[in-house]
């Protein structure tokens, strides 16, 4: 496996797209949706690999190694020595219609040696939760899915992913990895810090919170912000999201950040669904805390890599918007700290999204997070 780096900005346009000795499979991008929308850098990237499956997305910022970026597009081609690369691709209709979008999709990608699903889906149309339900209904638990939702920095008008094609909205692709010699290594972990009682969330309509323990849960965070903090939801609830539970499934646990405020009902929408009846927990940040839950994202995938890795590694992070929100300044410390865990050897490359898309660790089954980071790296084994 081989990969070449490629970045792209205004004064001087696209720099390190000096050919590999073969094609590339996979040409994979990220910038904002400022930058992508009209077309014109697809078609350059197209221009450059005309024989390469192109797929990238609009995000909340670039990641490229140590650096994050909003103007500049950040890429890399990547050429495989033994596996194959599927890009599949679907319209979402609706958020009701997200599960039948994941089933469609993941029935295109199936087959008896798939070994991976790396998922970019549009941020904003489609319920994110539902949308992995599909996917894991025709695929099952066992197979690793990774990915996150387009973002558009902190605006949330429209998120536009582009797959073999104008990046457009309403779209989920999925790139799908084939064959023994691929390794598909992930992580995930947040970091946040939990206080406050634990509650139960007495009704919820898909990712509307109603009540938590019968009152409306506008209210209890008005107690725990401050009138004058809770005036400025939904952005100032980046800083406090909610980890949800089941109780009968304590290794499952979801954190999930505000997504936006009704005052006259009270209620909050959050990023995806909060089932009713399951158990919640307020979080708050604690900056060390998050550099350190990077670090352990970045740690778990380097683990997992236990074979002889032929050729490079790519490291793909996904990290959340409000992550970066409520870090400011210090966010280069959690690129910092997946940094020190991966090592040199790793290329990295992402994005901030809107979801993120890993199984964790504790139950191994794929689930859409918020305010977490991910990384996924892929590889290919030495013969």
């Amino acid at each position: 496996m081989h990969i070449r780096y490629l970045h792209w900005n205004a004064a001087h346009g696209w720099r390190g797209a000096e050919a590999l000795r073969e094609p590339p499979q996979l040409v994979l991008y990220f910038g904002s949706r400022e930058q992508l929308a009209d077309g014109d850098r697809y078609r350059e990237l197209r221009g450059l690999h005309p024989d390469s499956h192109v797929v990238g997305c609009s995000t909340g910022g670039q990641i490229h190694g140590d650096d994050i970026c909003d103007d500049e597009i950040v890429a890399v081609a990547v050429r495989f020595a033994h596996t194959q690369v599927r890009l599949v691709q679907e319209v979402v209709e609706s958020r009701d219609a997200s599960r039948a979008c994941g089933a469609r999709l993941a029935r295109q990608a199936l087959s008896s040696d798939l070994a991976g699903l790396f998922v970019l889906s549009d941020g904003l149309a489609v319920n994110g939760g539902e949308l992995l339900a599909g996917i894991t209904e025709v695929l099952g638990p066992d197979l690793p899915v990774t990915g996150g939702l387009a973002g558009d920095g902190s605006q949330f008008a429209q998120t536009i992913v582009g797959a073999d094609a104008e990046p457009s909205p309403n779209r989920v692709a999925a790139i799908a990895f084939y064959g023994a010699s691929f390794r598909f290594a992930h992580g995930c972990a947040g970091g946040w810090d939990v206080f406050g009682p634990r509650r139960k969330v007495t009704k919820a309509q898909g990712s509307v919170v109603v009540e938590l323990d019968g009152e409306p849960p506008l209210d209890l965070y008005t107690r725990y912000l401050g009138e004058e903090e809770a005036a400025a939801m939904p952005g100032s609830g980046l800083a406090f999201p909610l980890r949800i539970h089941d109780e009968a499934e304590p290794s499952r646990q979801i954190v999930r950040s505000v997504f936006a405020v009704d005052r006259n009902a009270r209620t909050l929408t959050f990023a995806a669904d909060i089932p009713e009846g399951c158990t919640a927990q307020l979080m708050r940040a604690n900056f060390d805390s998050l550099a350190a839950g990077a670090g352990e994202a970045g740690r778990q995938a380097r683990s997992a890599l236990a074979d002889e890795i032929a050729g490079d590694k790519l490291a793909i992070l996904v990290s959340c918007t409000g992550r970066r929100r409520v870090m400011g300044q210090r966010t280069q410390d959690e690129l910092d700290a997946v940094a020190a865990e991966l090592g040199d050897d790793v290329v990295r490359i992402g994005f901030y999204s809107y979801g993120e898309i890993a199984p964790p660790a504790a139950s191994g089954r794929c689930e859409l997070h918020n305010q977490t980071m991910t990384v996924t790296v892929i590889a290919e084994a030495a013969a």
